[in-house]
This record gives structure tokens, C-alpha cells and sequence, in this order.
């Protein structure tokens, strides 16, 4: 019995199941988590979903209505975690990345846990731990679950749709090193099961509001900072600036990414100023140029080689000051 079917063992056998992922969802998150519960539906069994904090509206699409809430619906999410008899950890390697609250509840569970996760470095803390850091996203874990327990025969667009989405979004649309053969195999069942992906690249990529672009426009316009020697951009936003574009969740995913497809640049860092905390979006290309050592080594944060996170209690001005001064240990210069 291989790791994948141990699992559909335990789910078929467990009667409150809960599917937890990390904070400030994204599309890897919410396409496992939606993928692992019509999954586990479709085998005839019952999930709670329960994540720390709201997606961003562009992934409405998908169908968030399953999600519970730590921020909005605590009680619900109380009750089920004290339910639970089987917990799946998503997307995550510590139990630090659900916020508090929920890694309270997470940690005071007696139930088996079960991690599947393809972040480095993972914390002991799950029963069953499918860690697969060269894996190009959780979603593509959930696709083997499916396959690799044997029951492809239940995949279809339902399961696949949320699935592609994590794929599609966590690759950067195929492009980063993390893709391999395989990924391309779990997305042609995915295709065959009835997926349609042009639908889900069309309502990715043509969901843009005025004020998202405009928020873009000025920030490449006015703020984008090219460090020359380095081949590194810079991208920082206050608070006051995210307000006057009416910044909503996720309006400044994509600048990271605008700012690494400039010629010749190694690496791209978008820092804006959001909930009293100055949140970093780490960027690279390249096995030579990973940024998820500098997010860990400064900026309490990590990640991937090419795609990591962090943050910083200080100012953005102070923070574009201590990123500046770090930049050379990190960046040859060229």
C-alpha cells in the first residue's frame, strides 16, 4: 500500500473530516483544498474546509461558498476542529502558517493528522506526510492522490477544474523550474476528465478592475526602482498609495512578476504597506538567484527558490533601506 492509498484508507474510514491550508490564500491553496474535498465527496464521504483568512475575490469563480472562516465564522471552525477524527494540513510546512488562532486549535487536536505540502524544510507535526518539495504545487499532490490510489476513474472536471487552477497559478503558467514531465502528464487527465482550461485562463486573466490597472500603472510608472548592479527591481507601496487605487486583496499579486519580466533582471521584490505590517512578495529566475534564503534570513519569511514571501515591522522606506543594504550578499554584482 503506497502513501496515497494509506490516505483514501483514512478517509474512507474517518466520519469528521477537516482540510486546512495557510493564511493569505492563493490559487495553490484554494485549488487543493477544493480539489481534496470533491474528492473525498465524490467517495462518498464528508469535509469541512476551514482556512484562516478570505481569498482574494478573483478566485470567487471556483466556488469559495465551502470555506469556513477563522476571521469571520471562528465558532464553526472551533467545533469542527474539536470534531475532527482525521485533519489535512494543505499547502503548508509549519503549523505557524495558519495564524494563531487556527494553529491553536490545529495544535490542541488529538486526531491524526495529514500533511501534504511540497515547501521545504517541513515540521514533524502530521502522522502521514506526503512532502514532495520537488513538486510544482500542492495541487499536483492532490492530482497523485487521485491517480496514484487508484481511482482516476472518479477524476473529473468537478475535482480537476480547482486542481488545474493550483497547478496553473503556483508554476506561474508552466514557466518556473519546478515544472517537470509528470506535471504535464497529471494535466492532460485533468484535460481528458473534462477540464476546460482556456475558461479558467480567460477568468485568471481578464478579471482586472480599473482600479487594479491604474494601481499597476502608477507603481510601474512611479516606483518601480531598478538596482542596475544587481539586476534587481524594487517595488515598494505605502499604505496611503494602495489607498488611493482602492487596493482590494490581491491587486498587487501580479506586480512581482511585471517587474522579474523586465530584460535581464534576476530578481524582483514588491513590498506594500497592508495591516499595519509591510508584507514582501519575493520573485527570481534561475537555480543561481533563489530568493526564499534571503525572505528566511531577514524578513521572517521563505518559500521557494524562485518564489518566496516575508515581511518587516519597519517602515516601506526602512525596508527598502535594509533590502538595498542585503541585496550584494545575495546578488552578484554584474
Amino acid at each position: 500500500m503506497n502513501i496515497y492509498e494509506q490516505i483514501v484508507a483514512e478517509i474512507q474510514s474517518a466520519k469528521h473530516m477537516v482540510i486546512t491550508s495557510h493564511k493569505s490564500p492563493d490559487g495553490d491553496s484554494i485549488g487543493s483544498s477544493l480539489g481534496l474535498l470533491r474528492f473525498i465527496e465524490k467517495l462518498g464521504q464528508t469535509a469541512i474546509v476551514c482556512h484562516p483568512d478570505k481569498a482574494p475575490d478573483s478566485l470567487e469563480w471556483v466556488g469559495l461558498e465551502p470555506i469556513l472562516l477563522m476571521t469571520d465564522q471562528s465558532n464553526e471552525v472551533t467545533k469542527a476542529f474539536e470534531k475532527a477524527d482525521l485533519i489535512f494540513c494543505l499547502d503548508y510546512n509549519g503549523t505557524d502558517r495558519i495564524g494563531p488562532d487556527m494553529q491553536a486549535l490545529l495544535e490542541a487536536a488529538t486526531c491524526k493528522k495529514v500533511m501534504i505540502d511540497h515547501h521545504l524544510n517541513p515540521q514533524d507535526f502530521a502522522a502521514l506526510m506526503v512532502s514532495e518539495t520537488s513538486s510544482s504545487s500542492t495541487a499536483q499532490l492532490i492530482a497523485e492522490l487521485v491517480v496514484q490510489s487508484g481511482h482516476e476513474d472518479l477524476l473529473d472536471a468537478h475535482i480537476g477544474t480547482p486542481l488545474y487552477l493550483g497547478i496553473l497559478t503556483d508554476t506561474g503558467t508552466f514557466r518556473f523550474p519546478a515544472v517537470e514531465p509528470r506535471t504535464h502528464e497529471l494535466i492532460a487527465k485533468l484535460l481528458a476528465a473534462g477540464v476546460e482550461h482556456h475558461l479558467i485562463h480567460e477568468v485568471l486573466n481578464d478579471n482586472n478592475t480599473a482600479d487594479r490597472l491604474r494601481l499597476q500603472g502608477f507603481a510601474m510608472a512611479e516606483k518601480l526602482e531598478i538596482l542596475e548592479d544587481y539586476h534587481v527591481a524594487i517595488i515598494p507601496l505605502t499604505k496611503e498609495e494602495l489607498a488611493k487605487y482602492n487596493y482590494k486583496k490581491g491587486d498587487t499579486d501580479a506586480l512581482a512578476n511585471l517587474a522579474l519580466s523586465i530584460k535581464g533582471m534576476k530578481a524582483a521584490v514588491m513590498i506594500a504597506e497592508r495591516d499595519g505590517i509591510v508584507k514582501m512578495s519575493f520573485r527570481s529566475k534561475g537555480e543561481e538567484n533563489p530568493v526564499n534564503t534571503l525572505a528566511a534570513d531577514h524578513f521572517d519569511g521563505g518559500g521557494h527558490a524562485n518564489a518566496a514571501g516575508g515581511m518587516c515591522k519597519e517602515s516601506v522606506d526602512e525596508t527598502v533601506k535594509k533590502l538595498k543594504q542585503i541585496i550584494p550578499d545575495y546578488f552578484l554584482n554584474s
